[in-house]
C-alpha cells in the first residue's frame, strides 16, 4: 500500500465535483429539543440513495480507478453498508462486484447489496477483519477497493465536511462514529484545513472502543474485550495503525457511549425527527446529548438508516 498522507482540501473538492451526478446533496437540519439542550444539527446520511455514507467514498474511488483495473471488476470488505456503496458504484460503471461480508450483517443490507448485483461471500466478522488487514480473500476477484484506509475513499468522505461548512459555517463542533476510520478522517481532513478551530470528536460504542483506547494510550490498540452487538456499522476489534496515523493529527477527542444510550437516540431520531438511524448512525446524536461535545452548534453525521424494521422497532421500543 501507499505510504500514509494527508488528504488535501483540493482532493476534497474534485471529489466533490466527480461524485456529485451520483450522491445526494444532503440535508442538514436542527434537532428540536427546546431549552437546556445543545444545539445538533443533524447531517442526514442516511438520505443517501444506499442509505449510508459510504457511497461518497465508493464513487469516488470507482471512478479514481485506470480503466484497466475498473473493467477487472472490484470487491470490497463490509458489514453492509461499503458493500452496497462499492455496489452501487459498480453498477453505475457497468462492472461486476463482490463483497466479503461480515455474516451477521443485518438482513436489510445483504437484501440490498443482492439487488445492486453483487456476489457475497459471507464470513465470519474475525475472518472479515483480517482480510481487511491483509487486502486479500479467496473467491474476491478484480480490484480490491479498501472500504477505509483509501486516500480516494477517504477523499469522497470528506466532501460532507465541505457541506457541513457550507451550512453551517459557525459549526464548533462535528461528531463521527467510527469503525475504520475513514469517515472522520474524510470530515476531519476538510474542517480542519478550512475552519482548524472547529473541533472533531469520534464516537464508539462501549462493546467496541479501540480508537477511545488508542487516544487514552497513545497508540494503536486491540480491543480485548470486543463484543458483537446490534452497533454493527461502527467500533471495530482493533485499530490499524495506518488508520491511527491518519487521525492522530485531525481528531480532538473520542467518546465511548453506552449502548442503551446508543437505543434512546434511536428512539429520539425517530420521534422528534422522524429519522431512522441505524445504531452507528444514532450515536453522535448520543454522545452530544451526554454534553460530551459542549452547547454547539454540533453536527451529529447520521451515517446510515440500514436496519431491519422489525429490529429497529424492538429496540426503540419503551
Amino acid at each position: 500500500m501507499s505510504p500514509v498522507r494527508p488528504i488535501q482540501l483540493s482532493e476534497i473538492r474534485d471529489a466533490q465535483g466527480r461524485i456529485g451526478g451520483t450522491i445526494l446533496r444532503t440535508p442538514l437540519v436542527r434537532l428540536q429539543l427546546g431549552p437546556g439542550f445543545p444545539d445538533i444539527r443533524l447531517k442526514l446520511e442516511n438520505l443517501q440513495p444506499i442509505n449510508a455514507y459510504k457511497l461518497r467514498g465508493a464513487a469516488n474511488a470507482v471512478a479514481m480507478l485506470p480503466d484497466s483495473e475498473r473493467k477487472r471488476g472490484v470487491w470490497t470488505i463490509s458489514a453492509g453498508n461499503a458493500g452496497q456503496g462499492v455496489g452501487y458504484a459498480a453498477r453505475q460503471a457497468g462492472v461486476p462486484s463482490t463483497v466479503v461480508v461480515v455474516e451477521n450483517a443485518p438482513e436489510a443490507k445483504i437484501a440490498r447489496m443482492r439487488a445492486l448485483g453483487a456476489k457475497l461471500i459471507l464470513v465470519p466478522y474475525e475472518v472479515a477483519w483480517k482480510a481487511l488487514d491483509e487486502g486479500a480473500y479467496p473467491g474476491a476477484e478484480g480490484t480490491f477497493i479498501h472500504p477505509f484506509d483509501d486516500d480516494n475513499f477517504i477523499a469522497g468522505h470528506g466532501t460532507l465536511g465541505l457541506e457541513i461548512l457550507e451550512d453551517v459555517p459557525n459549526t464548533a463542533a462535528v461528531i463521527a462514529s467510527i469503525g475504520g476510520g475513514g469517515l472522520i478522517t474524510g470530515v476531519a481532513s476538510a474542517i480542519k484545513a478550512l475552519k482548524p478551530d472547529t473541533k472533531i470528536f469520534g464516537v464508539e460504542p462501549e462493546t467496541a472502543a479501540p480508537a477511545a483506547l488508542s487516544f487514552q494510550k497513545g497508540s494503536p490498540q486491540v480491543f480485548e474485550n470486543w463484543k458483537a452487538s446490534f452497533v454493527d456499522g461502527a467500533g471495530g476489534q482493533s485499530m490499524f495503525p495506518r488508520m491511527w496515523e491518519r487521525m492522530k493529527g485531525l481528531v480532538d477527542d473520542y467518546f465511548v457511549v453506552t449502548l442503551e444510550e446508543t437505543k434512546k437516540a434511536m428512539r429520539l431520531l425517530a420521534e422528534k425527527a422522524r429519522v431512522i438511524a441505524e445504531g452507528a448512525g444514532a450515536m453522535p446524536v448520543a454522545a452530544a446529548l451526554a454534553g460530551k461535545a459542549g452547547p454547539g452548534p454540533i453536527v451529529a453525521i447520521i451515517s446510515g438508516g440500514n436496519i431491519d424494521l422489525k429490529k429497529f422497532c424492538e429496540l426503540i421500543a419503551c
